[in-house]
């Protein structure tokens, strides 16, 4: 039995995975804010999965941690966790004390890639397009994650696609995520939802222009970025997931237009079949932390 955690920041998912690699037991809890309050859910996720399958920290074979942030995957240490309220935190050190195990500690988009990679039962490579907050992708090549020199692999949030676009929080101007991102949409549409996003859709729906023009943007976002993946990395599957894969078949919908609006005018683009290679991940599974039970059995190069 291998153990996973996702740790977000509102919410803690925990899973236990048998020999076969299905899910046999899953917890949610409310995540702590800051360091202490960080390992506490930590340790309290393995505390509560454990009660559900009888087995005590060291009964596992292996555990894992997805989690936000800058993650070195040897050492545990974790930086720049802006939402958990951590700006640095060895993690994995202070887990093996409390837990008596050695924990393995990887991002939190580079798990739920593992994870989406093997729910979905897919071979040779697959980028994992993380809509949420913000934009990152996680690549797996052959069942192993791919992260590159410095672990910065995937980070195509970051691409700048508009020289004079607002100022991203990574100091650049332009970048896709301050059009195709949860933060990108609450800046361009004020709401008191609590979910922007679901307040544009409907606004939109509704006919309302600047709605329309926002969501054509994301939509364009999202799409240049599946381009940026296929381009780069010549992957063979798409996979969206995160907060803004909810929307479902409407924000797909919108992402496979603009695709196709791009093959009919390059035939370079309609080569690729861009638009064949893009799918959700399905609703409501907790790739992060099947992911993170993987990591923790050391599947990732």
């Amino acid at each position: 039995m291998r153990l996973g955690i996702d740790i977000g920041g509102t919410k803690t998912d925990a899973v236990a995975v048998d020999a076969s690699g299905s899910l046999a037991q899953r917890v949610r809890l409310a995540t702590g804010f800051g360091s202490t309050a960080v390992v506490e859910t930590a340790v309290a996720a393995v505390s509560r999965i454990g009660e559900l399958t009888g087995l005590s920290a060291t009964g596992f074979d292996s555990i894992g941690i997805g989690i936000p942030g800058l993650v070195d995957n040897a050492s545990g240490h974790v930086a720049h966790a802006v939402n958990l309220g951590l700006e640095g935190l060895e993690l994995g050190g202070e887990l093996a004390g409390r837990l008596g195990v050695g924990v393995r500690i990887e991002n939190d988009v580079k798990a739920a890639a593992l994870g989406a990679y093997h729910l979905l039962g897919l071979d040779g490579t697959m980028a994992y397009l993380n809509l949420g907050t913000g934009m990152a992708a996680g690549i797996v090549v052959d069942g192993r994650l791919w992260r590159g020199r410095g672990g910065i692999a995937g980070e195509i949030g970051h691409i700048p696609v508009d020289p004079n676009g607002v100022l991203c929080a990574c100091g650049q101007r332009g970048c896709l995520e301050t059009v195709a991102s949860g933060s990108g949409v609450a800046r361009q549409w004020k709401t008191d939802d609590p979910l922007p996003v679901r307040a544009l859709f409907a606004a939109a729906a509704d006919g309302d222009r600047n709605a329309r023009a926002i969501k054509a943007r994301l939509a364009e976002g999202i799409a240049s970025a599946v381009r940026v993946l296929v381009l780069t990395v010549d992957v063979d599957s798409v996979v969206i997931g995160g907060g803004l894969s909810h929307l479902g078949d409407r924000l797909l919908c919108d992402v496979h237009e603009v695709l196709e609006s791009w093959s009919t005018s390059s035939p370079f683009l309609a080569s690729l079949s861009l638009q064949d290679r893009v799918r959700l991940v399905p609703e409501d599974s907790p790739v992060a932390a099947l992911g993170a039970a993987l990591v923790g059995e050391k599947l990732s190069g």
